[in-house]
């Protein structure tokens, strides 16, 4: 396969070329008049040679036809999102996303990449189609190796084969390849998304299913996509910020996660974190766009966050048509939005965190104000009544935040990863001694290890005492939370009680307390 080699190295400084020559033919003026209009893109280099007086040219083209004609010569004929036609003497002839026809002589390759190969004439090389149909005409003649990759080869039986013969995959596959390359001739090569072209139906329908998609999480969601527009309208700069942090620091902590090893398995719930934030922050600033349509409509279903997602995700999809800006567009609104949703989840986790302040202090000021002014009768339990009240106001304390409570969990998936390398034979149960761990510790402490690093604490939400019935089926939800992709504990991060569905269905809340939890 050195044919395949030799292409995907020489992939890199044709395009480069082609950039090169888009750029020069920008700047060039007006007089160069015998430049061929039809096709936009053209590059030549050419090589004199002085013992016979001719030369020959590489013939490069991006987006048209790269055409050879007959009783001329050239080094390559190479072309992108078109078709490489060979009529004369050639020493390599390459299409990618095109089609290969040849049918003069050729003293290297002929390959198609992403398209069809047709060889009628004498290659002194190797023939190749990857992703694409071989077929050799009567007069082919391969001095090297025969490939079909992915997939048909017709060969007649005048053709002659001097090398191996080789057809691996599917031979069906090229059909469905097919949306591939329409996709990039209209698409990829023009720089955007979407296309008005027959065969793009399919991507026409992922943008729309997407687009439904955030109408959804705005239908569910409206507090946080609303909160989430009107961050970025008023901190456009510290949302730009956090979406330069956000991504390079996402990067850096898988990376430390995998050299701790155990902590691999904390990988998939960081990676569907990043995914869920991606989509959340995509319908945040589609919303934005729209609320910028809907700026004087202040109530009434106007002004449903859902509405705004709609024309937002409509203006978006025309701005997808647009060459260059179409990408642009699409990568700039994913990097904001994920950097809005971090500065969101930031300043509400700093919000609660300053209440929770201003509540203990005046708490504080409120009983040193009646100290002595009611004595409890002697008569009462007071023992009793002391554990009563310090069950319910445990609940009535702040409740943790997400970052929070997915830190404190990483903390005991590492702990019960550790615990686990160590007994080899129990590897494989790491889920179900890390629930049972987790039951055992709520029932007994009230909150895991990683929960005592960070003073938290899992309460029972009508203030009773926590009994094994409770801290069993909360484990049990955990397990639905993960099935779900994660997303019962993601929904910590939306949820205004600030409960995980394993927390609604057992009916416990984790609060933050200010009395220190020991682990004896």
């Amino acid at each position: 396969m050195n044919i395949l080699k030799r292409l995907l190295s020489g992939l890199v400084p044709v395009v480069l070329c082609a950039m090169t020559g888009m750029a020069l033919a920008q700047s060039t003026s007006s007089d160069a008049a015998d430049t061929d209009s039809d096709h936009p893109i053209e590059l030549h280099r050419h090589h004199h040679h002085q013992h016979h007086g001719d030369h020959d040219d590489d013939v490069m083209r991006v987006g048209s036809d790269a055409h050879l004609p007959a009783g001329s010569r050239a080094d390559s004929v190479v072309s992108i999102f078109g078709s490489a036609i060979n009529e004369g003497e050639a020493a390599e002839v390459i299409s990618i996303f095109g089609a290969t026809r040849v049918s003069g002589p050729v003293t290297d390759d002929a390959v198609a990449l992403f398209g069809s190969n047709y060889i009628d004439s004498k290659v002194d090389g190797d023939a190749m189609a990857i992703f694409g149909d071989l077929e050799l005409g009567p007069h082919a003649e391969i001095g090297g190796d025969v490939s079909a990759v992915g997939g048909s080869l017709t060969r007649d039986p005048a053709a002659i084969v001097h090398g191996e013969t080789h057809s691996g995959l599917n031979s069906h596959l090229n059909a469905h390849f097919e949306w591939l390359r329409t996709w990039a001739r209209h698409c990829l090569f023009y720089g955007r998304p979407l296309a008005l072209a027959p065969g793009l139906g399919w991507a026409w329908m992922l943008a729309l299913s997407f687009l439904a998609l955030y109408v959804l999480l705005a239908l569910i969601f409206p507090i946080g996509i609303t909160r989430g527009a009107q961050t970025f309208e008023s901190e456009p700069g510290h949302s730009i910020i956090a979406s330069v942090i956000g991504v390079l620091l996402s990067p850096i902590v898988i990376i430390l996660l995998c050299v701790t090893v155990v902590g691999i398995a904390a990988i998939p719930f960081v990676l569907v974190a990043l995914f869920c934030a991606g989509l959340f922050g995509k319908a945040v600033m589609l919303a934005w766009i729209g609320r910028r349509c809907l700026a004087r409509r202040e109530a009434g279903p106007a002004s449903h966050p859902a509405l705004a997602v709609l024309i937002g995700g409509a203006i978006v999809l025309v701005l997808y048509l647009i060459p260059v800006v179409g990408f642009l567009l699409y990568k700039l609104l994913g990097f904001l939005g994920f950097g809005v949703v971090v500065l969101t989840l930031l300043q509400l986790a700093r919000a609660r965190r300053a209440g929770a302040g201003e509540v203990t202090t005046a708490g504080s000021t409120a009983g040193a104000s009646t100290v002595g002014a009611e004595a409890v009768p002697a008569s009462e339990p007071v023992a009793a009544t002391t554990a009563a009240g310090s069950t319910a106001g445990t609940a009535a304390l702040p409740r943790a935040g997400f970052w929070i409570r997915m830190t404190a969990l990483l903390i005991d998936v590492v702990l019960v990863g550790i615990l686990l390398s160590i007994l080899h034979h129990m590897a494989n149960l790491e889920l179900v001694v890390l629930a049972a761990y987790g039951a055992v510790m709520w029932k007994l402490r009230g909150a895991t290890i990683g929960g005592i690093v960070f003073d938290l604490q899992v309460v029972r939400h009508d203030g009773r005492e926590m009994d094994w019935a409770t801290v069993i089926v909360r484990a049990l939800g955990c397990f639905l939370s993960l099935a779900a992709a994660g997303i019962g504990f993601i929904w910590i991060a939306f949820d205004g009680g600030k409960q995980a569905w394993h927390d609604k269905i057992a009916g416990t809340v984790v609060v933050r307390t200010t009395k220190r939890i020991s682990l004896v």
